[in-house]
């Protein structure tokens, strides 16, 4: 079994930066603006964050904007290797942001729910570089785009992970005693966690060292 990625997200601060890279991480996530959820900061920190995150660690902003020219306006602020869009796209405008950000990576979650998750991800998955799946809703009046804590049906997530040729990332209350099933089960490309790795909102090295540990027993 070939060992995932590891994205460690809901960074705030060039410390927790450093603390993930150090124990292992491929990839940062930095959360702009959102209507819930955790580990959201200013896109004046993301860019002075990212500034000092080394190659060939991937930064990802992750944003809940829905319109390509507001994605656009929020990634100037930012400059990160890649755009993580939580929320659907309007009018699927992914070929804007392609003309604008040639050298940008396109990560887009579908929020697992049901069957019809399935064909989203498959009908998407013509336009990016990469789908993650997580565990959101964004049907509840306030919309729930992640940072949930909660696992979701991984039968569905392997269906789409059989079902699409480009990159999966697993997301969703991934954590140390989960991970092995969740690699094995769904087999992704790549795992993202973010409340698993802390303690009081921090990030924690202990709880970083036993997940990262975790996965070496299994790949």
């Amino acid at each position: 079994m070939i060992k995932p990625w590891v994205k460690i997200c809901c960074i705030s601060s060039i410390e927790e930066a450093n603390m993930a890279v150090a124990a292992g991480a491929s990839a940062l996530g930095f959360v702009g603006p959102m209507p819930s959820g955790p580990g959201i900061i200013t896109h004046e920190l993301i860019h002075k964050i990212v500034k000092t995150v080394p190659p060939p660690i991937a930064t990802f902003l992750l944003t809940s904007e829905t319109k390509a020219g507001n994605i656009l306006k929020d990634y100037h602020k930012v400059n990160t290797s890649t755009i993580q869009i939580v929320d659907e796209l309007e009018n699927r405008e992914y070929h804007l942001l392609r003309q604008k950000l040639p050298k940008v990576k396109l990560i887009q979650v579908i929020h697992v729910i049901n069957e019809d998750s399935v064909k989203e991800a498959v009908e998407i998955s013509k336009y990016v570089d990469a789908i993650l799946l997580d565990s959101g809703n964004p049907n509840l009046p306030v919309k729930e785009l992640g940072g949930t804590g909660r696992t979701h049906d991984w039968r569905l997530s392997k269906k789409i992970r059989d079902a699409i040729a480009i990159p999966v990332f697993l997301a969703g209350g991934l954590n140390k005693e989960n991970v092995k099933q969740a690699v094995e089960q769904v087999q992704p490309f790549g795992v993202d966690l973010c409340s698993s790795v802390r303690k009081n909102g921090k990030l924690d090295q202990v709880k970083l060292t036993e997940f990262f540990r975790a996965l070496e027993a299994i790949c």
